[in-house]
């Protein structure tokens, strides 16, 4: 095998829907000045008795069901996430007791919302050295839990959710090359820090840095898998704000890509963004199997990593 690919894709969302209107009796704000500042309507939140392994086990389930392999098969699981309040066992550990796996190696991976792209690359190195052949790759955070309902400046943005990947190794890629990196000087732009933990951001430096800085990135990641962004058929990238997405994939020339929009719905549920998104896009046949789609985290610690998939 020379390669890796993602074999099949599962979400889930908790089933409590907070509005831009609940938001207006909770906090100094309106659906109005919400949508017209970051685009979103809704969100999704957790239980307080739901936890990240919880609901990275569901969207897990539904990968792994889609793709048609036994419980057995997986020998690496990964979870992206920033919102994991144990150390031991992992979320990764937990993931793999809930589905009855058999020896995985577990591993927990916090690249904030960055996390998911992190991990698919990560899964891939794996693979093609030989060191896994097939792999749950999960991003999921429960990112009300780390958030400040009294600042509406970062209330508004945040949800909850999961989103995963089953990635096995392929004679023919089908997972790119990645291209990653941070900006260690400017990690403090977003933060999770505290007793509790709380989110903050500086929402203008982060804004001028994704929509300045990364679209030539993303370009890059194009390169590095032999396509030009007008051949991408879909573009994901972290759903932290649509006045960041739409312009990131303006800049980047997609101009025959379906773009994920799932922030209006779902917000920043960051790590879980992506497949999250992708997911949702998969399932409503809105990207051909087969079709090259661009991936793309960015946020927490100023991070960024990207690659061109073959959609499942």
């Amino acid at each position: 095998m020379t390669g890796s690919h993602v074999l099949a894709l599962g979400h889930y969302q908790p089933a409590k829907v907070l509005g831009n209107d609940d938001l207006a009796a909770m906090v100094d704000t309106s659906d109005e000045w919400i949508r017209s500042r970051v685009g979103i309507r809704t969100r999704h939140l957790a239980r307080p008795d739901e936890t990240v392994d919880e609901m990275a086990a569901a969207a897990a389930a539904k990968a792994l069901a889609h793709s048609g392999l036994a419980p057995s098969d997986i020998d690496l699981v990964l979870v992206a996430t920033c919102t994991a309040i144990d150390r031991s066992p992992n979320m990764a550990a937990r993931v793999a007791a809930r589905l009855g796996l058999a020896h995985p190696a577990t591993m927990d991976l916090n690249v904030v919302c960055a996390g998911f792209t992190h991990a698919l690359a990560t899964a891939d190195h794996t693979i093609r050295a030989g060191a896994a052949t097939a792999a749950l790759v999960i991003g999921a955070d429960k990112f009300s839990a780390a958030t400040d309902w009294t600042d509406r400046s970062t209330c508004v943005l945040t949800g909850d959710g999961a989103g995963a990947a089953v990635v096995v190794a392929a004679e023919r890629p089908g997972v790119g090359p990645v291209v990653w990196g941070s900006v260690p000087e400017m990690g403090g732009a977003v933060r999770i820090e505290g007793t509790p933990p709380r989110f903050a951001q500086e929402g203008q430096t982060v804004y001028r840095w994704a929509t300045t800085h990364l679209p030539p990135i993303a370009r890059e990641v194009c390169a590095r898998a032999g396509i030009s962004p007008e051949e991408l058929a879909g573009v994901v990238l972290h759903q932290a704000n649509l006045r960041i997405i739409e312009p990131v994939a303006q800049k980047l020339g997609a101009v025959n890509a379906v773009i994920a929009r799932d922030v209006v719905e779902s917000g920043n549920t960051s790590a879980a963004s992506i497949p999250l998104a992708l997911s949702k896009l998969v399932e409503r046949g809105e990207v051909a199997s087969g079709a090259p789609v661009l991936l793309f985290g960015f946020g927490g610690n100023l991070s960024y990593a990207g690659q061109v998939i073959h959609c499942p």
